[in-house]
């Protein structure tokens, strides 16, 4: 009777065994959380570092008026006031005659019945001003044209400031001495108040135009507009800016 206890005290040994294990399977998740501070520290030195890499410099409006310069406009200021000056005696500095805009003028008649005519003649004046025209419409309707109120017939384009000097040094210098047999501009196309125009028949005349892509001849008006009280002080500027009048 003895013999048949002694099996049934290892059996209980056996048991209690993995009962001691279980304490150090809670200890191993605790020590793991310092990873989610990493992407703080990135992100402060990006931060810090964005400025440096694209620095931005700001301009005031009157230093860019400054920059912008063309030759004509320097000789203007250098030399053409100063023998205005001397010519007239003017009492002030700010009565001397200067250009105050340039207008150029396309007509297209033909707009009536092919509108894509007009928009040949926007893109070439486009070209040739470096700025985008302005589409003109008829005032009044005209039965014998079958033309109609408000109907698109031309573009013009207004320069001012520096592109204004631009274009006319461009138009006295390239353009008009490209014309056939030129002899110069007429001096009697004054209106009296000190403004000049101008008649150009061709635009082949301009640099910026390619002749193998124009569809048509087509002609223009240029205006002058200055700030002169006479034709005769609108004449000395014009001359003084290089204006080749036919002597």
């Amino acid at each position: 009777m003895a013999e048949t206890k002694k099996p049934a005290a290892k059996s209980a040994a056996v048991k209690k065994a993995p009962a001691a294990s279980k304490p150090v399977a809670k200890k191993a998740p605790a020590k793991a959380a310092p990873a989610k501070e990493a992407p703080k520290a990135e992100a402060k030195a990006e931060v810090k570092e964005a400025p440096k890499a694209a620095p931005v410099k700001k301009v005031s409006k009157g230093n860019k008026k400054r920059a912008e310069s063309t030759r004509l406009l320097d000789k203007y200021e250098s030399s053409i006031k100063k023998n205005l000056m001397d010519k007239y005696h003017y009492s002030s500095i700010m009565e001397v005659p200067h250009l105050e805009k340039i207008v150029l003028n396309i007509g297209v008649g033909e707009a009536i019945t092919n509108a894509k005519l007009l928009e040949d003649a926007a893109a070439e004046l486009a070209l040739i001003t470096g700025q985008h025209p302005v589409i003109t419409k008829a005032k009044k309707s005209i039965a014998n044209y079958k033309l109609r109120e408000g109907q698109a017939i031309g573009c013009k384009v207004t320069l001012r400031g520096v592109r204004m000097y631009e274009f006319l040094d461009k138009l006295v210098s390239i353009a008009l001495p490209r014309v056939r047999d030129f002899r110069g501009v007429s001096k009697n196309s004054f209106d009296g108040h000190g403004n000049y125009t101008l008649g150009v028949k061709e635009q082949l005349i301009f640099p910026e135009i390619d002749y193998d892509k124009v569809n048509k001849i087509r002609g223009m008006d240029i205006v002058i507009v200055t700030t002169a009280r006479t034709d005769d002080e609108a004449y000395s500027l014009l001359a003084e800016l290089g204006m080749p009048f036919h002597k």
